[in-house]
């Protein structure tokens, strides 16, 4: 079979895209380490669980949600949890399964990292794009996110600020 080798156009848009997906992880994660201590998957498991109702998520669900093994996000719910942030518990409804739920220096922890993570995503992604490339950006990603998740497992994550 025959590669259908990337033409130069195709070639520059992905080596580009590439770039972004090595270079913008390490300056989310470097902010976060800076400003509050916290990596940038420990920030997304904290805001996952404040968005959630009673700030509460079963440990499956919140793996789905973050895109993690159970095993990686046992890992870092433990290390929260030995900082206070998170707090695990047997679920009410089914005893079998674990519950995480964002204690309140937990909360406190995310409100006061929220400003410089926001700022650090509009300093490096969104401010240098005008709002016509803004508008692109989603329906690049909606494109791509098309392919990469097919069955719509993460659908929930990524499209609950699509209506505001």
């Amino acid at each position: 079979m025959d590669t259908p080798w990337l033409d130069r156009r195709q070639l520059h848009a992905w080596i580009r895209l590439a770039a972004v997906l090595e270079l913008l992880p390490g300056v989310l994660d470097a902010q976060l380490r800076r400003d509050a201590g916290l990596t940038h998957f420990d920030y997304y498991v904290l805001a996952m669980l404040s968005e959630a109702p009673g700030r509460t998520l079963r440990m499956t669900e919140l793996a789905r949600q973050t895109n993690a093994t159970l095993p990686r996000l046992s890992h870092v719910v433990s290390r929260l949890e030995g900082r206070g942030l998170v707090k695990r518990f047997p679920c009410p409804d089914d005893r079998r399964a674990t519950n995480a739920r964002l204690t309140g220096p937990g909360w406190e922890k995310v409100q006061e990292a929220a400003p410089g993570h926001v700022d650090t995503v509009r300093q490096h992604v969104v401010d240098p794009l005008t709002d016509e490339q803004i508008d692109q950006l989603a329906a690049i990603g909606d494109a791509i996110l098309t392919r990469l998740d097919p069955s719509g497992t993460m659908a929930a994550t990524y499209t609950r600020y699509d209506e505001g």
